[in-house]
Order: structure tokens, then sequence, then C-alpha cells
């Protein structure tokens, strides 16, 4: 059989990313150009700036990658490129991107949804088993996703409002920590204990929806009323407390989850899969199916994860023209859909 290689571009947000997976899922290249530094002193992406270094390094991201992997454009069976979600003008440079290497090389284009990307990055740790359930948490997404078959990604349950991965970063502003602040919240979480008394919100609800919004203003008000009283507060005690109540609900909706929807997997994926005290009540609280998560390289935002979804999508014949767009909104469909 000849083997398949399909490159993949990534451009979502403020990586700029390019990777080629050869047959099913063996990653032969993932370069990632980062923007982090740039977006540190605003406290957070700002969108613009991400899109033009996206124009900056996009060709030599590719270029990397074809050189890394030891191939050239002819020895390439397709290109996949995320349409969403995302910023727009981020999405942009990578559609742009990939549509003229796929006409330029006559090569099929393949349209991935960025959150099947993050889901189908735990094939690089475990064959996948359908149906199985996913958790998906990252800074713009909190989503427990259903997949009765490769491909077929159904909602069950999602944040009302603020994602996990954004409720981390805005109480990490509060406290003076350094943009993004989600590792240093989980390594400070580790040397306290949870002693202040923090909302769960919908814990005991029957859905299977999330709200963060409650607990992130929960905590800026503790936060606020501490320094106008001029009292002192503990930092590693606060990051504790705040990553407890994330967890209790995270957990407690995954249950709820598992039960309503039996299935002998669970992945949990996205940029807050990396969160070490995740991963501990993972292996603590959900015993009763196989919890893949993702390896620590893939779990923030990567064009590995989305050549690995591509895959799917090339073999369902899911391919597009060069009319393709952008969709920062594109979402998974419901379950009752």
């Amino acid at each position: 059989m000849t083997d398949r290689y399909i490159l993949a571009i990534e451009s979502s947000c403020d990586e700029t990313s390019v990777a080629i997976v050869k047959n099913d899922k063996e990653l032969l290249t993932n370069i990632i150009a980062s923007q982090v530094e740039s977006h540190k002193r605003f406290g957070g992406v700002v969108p613009e700036v991400a899109s033009r270094h996206h124009v900056e390094v996009i060709t030599t991201c590719i270029a990397d990658a074809l050189s890394e992997a030891g191939l050239v454009a002819s020895d390439l069976t397709a290109v996949a490129v995320t349409e969403g979600p995302g910023l727009v003008g981020a999405l942009l440079v990578g559609m742009a991107a990939a549509k003229a290497f796929a006409w330029a090389h006559g090569l099929p284009l393949i349209p991935v949804n960025h959150m099947a990307g993050h889901l189908m990055a735990a094939k690089e740790q475990s064959d996948l088993t359908y149906p199985l359930m996913a958790l998906l948490v990252s800074g713009g997404h909190t989503e427990l996703v259903y997949v009765p078959e490769a491909g077929d990604y159904r909602i069950i349950g999602e944040t009302r409002d603020d994602a996990v991965g954004e409720a981390y970063d805005k109480v990490g502003r509060v406290m003076g920590l350094t943009y993004p602040a989600g590792r240093e919240i989980d390594q400070l979480a580790h040397q306290g204990q949870d002693t202040y008394n923090l909302p769960r919100a919908m814990i005991k609800e029957d859905h299977l929806d999330f709200s963060f919004s409650g607990l992130k203003s929960a905590f800026i008000n503790l936060h606020h009323n501490a320094q106008q009283k001029g009292e002192d507060l503990v930092l590693t005690d606060l990051c504790a407390s705040f990553q407890a109540a994330v967890l209790d609900v995270l957990m407690a909706k995954t249950k709820k989850a598992l039960v309503q929807y039996p299935v002998k997997q669970l992945v949990v994926a996205g940029g807050v899969a990396a969160n070490q005290g995740l991963r501990e009540r993972l292996a603590v609280d959900i015993t009763e199916v196989e919890v893949i998560v993702p390896p620590l390289r893939l779990c923030g935002d990567n064009a590995g994860m989305i050549a690995f979804a591509a895959v799917v999508e090339y073999e369902k014949g899911n391919l597009a023209d060069l009319s393709l767009n952008a969709k920062p909104s594109l979402v998974f469909k419901g379950i009752e859909d």
C-alpha cells in the first residue's frame, strides 16, 4: 500500500503550526511558532498582532515541516487546515496558505474543526474505541462531546459563559500572575489548601452544562474585598481553592455524562488537559472507563492534532474546494440534532 502523507496547518489563535502525518497516526513533524512572548505584555491575545505574526512565519513553517519530514510537495497526499473555531484574522492566514499550497501542487483540501483536532490528538496516546466520550477544556471552550463513531462529534454539555482556560487567565490577571496563568495557578495550587469558600455552579443540576462566570466573579470579589480592607490572602490557598472548585465541577459533570452515555473510553483534551491537578483528579475520580489524555506537547494548539483529525475526514471523503472560508464560530452539532 502506498504511504499517505497529509500536511496540516493550524493558525486559529496565537500559534502558527504545520505538521505532517504519515498514514494513520505517525507524526513525522510538528512545527510550532509560538507568539506567547508577544502577547504577555497585553495580558492576553491581541487578534491583530496574532494575524500579523502568522503572516510572517507561515511559509517558513511549511518549508521547515517538509524539510524535517524529509519530503517534498509531490510526496504529499493532501493538505488540511483549521477552518474554525478561532480568531477570524488568524484563521484566514492559515486558510489562505493552505488553499494556495493545495492549488499550486494539485492536492485535495481537507477542512478540520479545531476542537475535533484537540480530541483526535488522543490517537497518539492510544487507539480510540467508539463510541467514546470527550471532555474538551481549553481557553475558549469547555465541552462534553459524545462521539458514536469516528468523525461524528455531538455536544451533550457546554459552558454557558466562560470557558475553563478563560477563567484561569482572568483570575490569574487579578492575582498579578504572568499570562497565560494556568500553569502557574496549577503549580501554586499544589502548594496550598482549599480554604476559601468558592462556588461550584450547577454542580447538582441534572443537565451537563457548565458555568464558570460565577466562580470567576466570586474569586475577583474575594480578592478585591480583601485589598480594600487591607487583609492578606494566602496566594497558594487562593489558587488551591479556585482549582478545587473548577475540578469539582468538571469531575461531577463528566461522571454524570458517563452514566447517561455509556462508553469505554474518556478522552480529555485541550490546553487545560495539561493541568497536573486535572490529571490527578481524573486518575482518582474516573475509574469506570479508560481515560486517555494526549501527551503534553499535543495539549496546546498545534497542527499535529489537526493532522490526526484530518485523517478521519479524508477517509470519510470530507474534502473542500477553493471556496472554503474561515468559520470563527464553527461548532459541533448538538445531540438533539
